[in-house]
């Protein structure tokens, strides 16, 4: 029977509904969204939400794992992905990209023919993976982050080629530098293929970033990390984004790669349309201090914070919720810009927006329930309560 969700905030999240209703019907669809007064009488469950939200279920499009899951490693990838997708659904996560890398070309098409073969099953119990994001192994030795430099590689149009091949229309996202030698012609390879490259990890200068902006890249990961900064003579990578017109943006809003203020600057150079909040997530989210395996390093949690021993920072422990409380409460965005942020968003930039990311007539009901604190009562997906209880 349909359920209905009465007299919550629904942000859905072009607009923000106060007394607002949404009716999911038997199908896990949205048969209804609009003011409480102007529903559909429905013979099915009434669940009074007074001081809640219902908002769109959030996306991390970049996400290497979490709560003890590292994507791509061990024997066990589709065992992995159930438990990551029950775990990650009490963070109000109703889909995820898996980002993946791997030591050398073998691995990495092992890797992702894998996935091909696993993605299309189903039946996962929280949050749904809707396609693999490769960070790497295009990326500059310059600025490899936390990568293992022996990792990287220059572009090839025949690996690349291959990848696609053998992952079957679900890689959606690659990362690249777009100064290495053929970056370009491997861009317009994955534009051409529906696959989005995204400038990162990358040293390249303010006329090389500006033009790859405005040609084949149209989506940036981890924005001012691992890139050539903002000098005033010398813009930089970071000042072709901000002086951009279209490209969409990476943040990790944990605080500790990104300060605030930084935030509050990339969303004013961009505005709440194009800022797309991810975690960039490793194994030691939602888990303790401890040393955690990631990219060809061990990396060492303390106090929430993931280095390699030289300091540098290596992914996040943050949750997709964290960052979207962190956008509101220590940068002052808007609750509804915040969420907007996390789900809109992201799913646009991957060209999801018919499965995920926003509350409409037809689209399936992925929904987290929250306070405004955004602490996570509830994620349905699908219609189906995954986290939490109505």
């Amino acid at each position: 029977m349909p359920a209905v969700l009465n007299n919550a905030r629904v942000f859905t999240p072009t607009e923000v509904i106060e007394r607002g209703c949404v009716v999911v019907s038997d199908d896990g669809l949205i048969a209804y969204v609009g003011p409480v007064e102007d529903g559909p009488r429905a013979s099915g469950p009434l669940y009074d939400m007074p001081g809640l939200i219902v908002a769109p279920g959030f996306v991390d499009i970049h996400v290497h794992g979490g709560n003890g899951i590292t994507f791509g490693e061990g024997g066990a990838l589709a065992e992995d992905l159930k438990a990551y997708s029950q775990w990650v659904a009490g963070c109000g996560v109703t889909g995820f990209l898996c980002s993946v890398a791997a030591p050398d070309e073998e691995s990495l098409l092992r890797i992702v023919a894998e996935y091909a073969g696993i993605l299309p099953a189903g039946g996962m119990p929280g949050a749904v993976p809707l396609g693999l994001h490769l960070e790497g192994p295009y990326l500059s030795k310059e600025r490899p982050g936390a990568f293992n430099p022996m990792w990287l590689r220059d572009p090839s149009l025949e690996e690349a080629t291959a990848l696609l091949e053998a992952g079957g229309g679900w890689i959606l996202q690659m990362t690249l530098a777009p100064e290495l030698p053929h970056a370009r012609e491997v861009a317009a390879l994955l534009r051409q293929a529906g696959v989005v490259a995204s400038l990162g990890h990358t040293n390249v200068d303010y006329d090389t970033a500006s033009a790859a902006l405005q040609s084949d890249f149209t989506h940036v990961t981890h924005t001012c990390n691992a890139m050539r900064g903002f000098h005033h003579r010398e813009p930089g990578a970071l000042g072709a984004i901000l002086a951009s017109d279209a490209v969409t943006a990476e943040l990790i809003a944990d605080t500790i790669h990104v300060h605030p203020g930084a935030m509050k600057v990339l969303v004013r150079c961009l505005g709440s349309d194009r800022v797309v909040l991810i975690t960039d997530a490793m194994a030691g989210a939602g888990l303790g201090d401890g040393q955690y395996d990631l990219v060809g390093h061990t990396v060492t949690v303390k106090d929430g914070r993931a280095t390699l021993p030289d300091g540098t920072i290596a992914g996040s422990t943050a949750t997709l919720d964290d960052c979207v409380r962190n956008m509101h409460q220590k940068v002052g965005v808007p609750l509804v810009e915040a969420v907007k942020m996390a789900s809109l968003n992201p799913a646009r930039a991957m060209g999801l927006t018919a499965s995920v990311g926003s509350i409409a007539v037809g689209r399936e009901a992925n929904l987290v329930v929250m306070d405004e604190n955004v602490n996570v009562h509830a994620t349905l997906v699908k219609g189906r309560v995954v986290y939490g209880s109505l």
